[in-house]
């Protein structure tokens, strides 16, 4: 991309203003003052926090949303090309870039830390947002989620490091310049855009090539997912799976252990001292939808939020609730993420759910994509019962609702999972 002073403009529309990757941009030009508008298809509590913050937020898309004075739109790569806001912006002769984009500009003018990896990439980039933060860097960061500390997807600091959450999905990372770059781990997904692993893999090795031999790369380099991608690596290399310090958390669980190693590992690099390290990753809170305990129902059952939304995340999202709560009844309600991922993975969703009591099955949540009518909520529901957990299709919020009211009480955990919109249902049981 030719170069580009992203922090000259003065008026921007963000399209898919509501996502929580491109409103931490949307953000950062309404701390700089920037005129911010935009629009997507549903309100949120994301977009509700913009629009308090000065943005001007449309719900739904159409030509007349888009002001002719912008300078410049941004957009979700999810939005398809025949959106009307872009068709408008082409017409006036409006620069367009997508998220990836932008942050690419964003991370060509900071020296950039980003954290890539298929699983507990938002919790390793807040937790290392946090120790940077407490060590008085100031870093700018990007976060896939709220932080509980902030409530915000961006911090805004002006030191010298730019920490980023890196994104796979259609290599969006590619567009990152990482002086620093770490992978928690590699796994298959995405599976509408990439072929298989192997794809996966060499995604990931173009982007481990593109750090600079002054550069580092922190992983598990003995993971046999990760070992093949580190044959492009230019510069040194630091094994976090080495680290053997205790270190204590907030929330349990064997995966947000290894997303402090990673922290650790490179809170280390920078210089700050161990101690600092250690009491920042105790003191960390942890992030929106992210074992996030929301409160009771009428009934006593406890509810927590989880964004838990592919079977490896949702495996170990369940172990740690059944270690923290051995006895309890747990129930589910899981929201498949897009109808690609539930059909090229349904055998693997039937048997995630083994720590459960009891699974209930909410529509999928299509987000990009069209209807597939060969894969449905009841066909998963159908699934994991044949792998011996009950489990139920329901077929709207509502009744979700009302099923939970009926047979939960004190001695139940209530879980909404998903990356979809199913906390709005544990919102309203509280």
């Amino acid at each position: 991309m030719k170069k580009y002073n992203i922090y000259s403009v003065k008026q921007i529309h963000f399209v898919g203003i509501g996502g929580i990757g491109i409103s931490s941009i949307a953000r950062m030009m309404l701390l700089k003052g920037k005129k911010v508008s935009g629009s997507d298809v549903n309100d949120s509590e994301v977009v509700e926090e913009l629009i308090k913050l000065g943005a001007k937020v449309k719900i739904g898309h159409r030509k007349q949303n888009l002001d002719p004075e912008t300078d410049l739109l941004i957009h979700t790569i999810a939005v398809p090309k025949n959106n009307p806001e872009l068709i408008k912006a082409k017409e006036l002769g409006i620069r367009i870039l997508t998220y990836p984009e932008t942050l690419g500009l964003i991370s060509k003018k900071h020296y950039t830390v980003a954290i890539a990896g298929t699983h507990g990439k938002t919790t390793t980039t807040a937790m290392l947002a946090k120790v940077f933060i407490d060590a008085g860097l100031k870093p700018m960061a990007v976060v896939g989620s709220l932080l509980k500390d902030e409530r915000s997807n961006f911090i805004a600091g002006n030191g010298k490091y730019f920490i980023v959450e890196a994104c796979e999905y259609k290599r969006s990372f590619l567009n990152l310049e990482p002086k620093i770059l770490a992978i928690t781990n590699i796994d298959n997904d995405h599976l509408d855009y990439y072929k298989n692993l192997e794809d996966i893999q060499k995604a990931f090795s173009e982007l481990v090539s593109k750090i600079p031999e002054d550069g580092f790369l922190i992983c598990n380099r003995n993971d046999p997912k990760i070992t093949p991608v580190l044959k492009t690596a230019k510069c040194q290399i630091i094994d976090y799976a080495k680290i053997d310090k205790k270190i204590g958390l907030k929330f349990p669980g064997r995966h947000n252990l290894e997303n402090a190693k990673v922290a650790f590992a490179l809170g280390q690099l920078v210089n700050i001292k161990e101690k600092e390290i250690l009491k920042s990753l105790k003191n960390f809170r942890g992030t929106w939808r992210r074992f996030d305990f929301k409160g009771k129902t009428k009934n006593g059952a406890l509810i927590y939020d989880d964004y838990a939304h592919h079977p490896t995340e949702i495996k170990a999202t369940l172990t740690t609730f059944r270690k923290k709560f051995p006895k309890k009844k747990i129930t589910v309600v899981f929201q498949p993420h897009l109808f690609s991922r539930t059909k090229i993975l349904l055998k693997e969703f039937a048997i995630s759910f083994e720590d459960a009591d009891e699974v209930i099955v909410a529509p999928i949540y299509a987000a990009r994509e069209k209807e597939d009518k060969n894969i449905s909520s009841e066909t998963l529901a159908d699934k994991i019962k044949q792998n011996g957990k009950p489990a139920l299709a329901l077929e709207n919020f509502q009744k979700i609702e009302d099923y939970l009211m009926a047979n939960t009480d004190k001695g139940n955990i209530v879980i909404t999972m998903g990356a979809g919109d199913i906390y709005k249902v544990g919102g309203k049981l509280i």
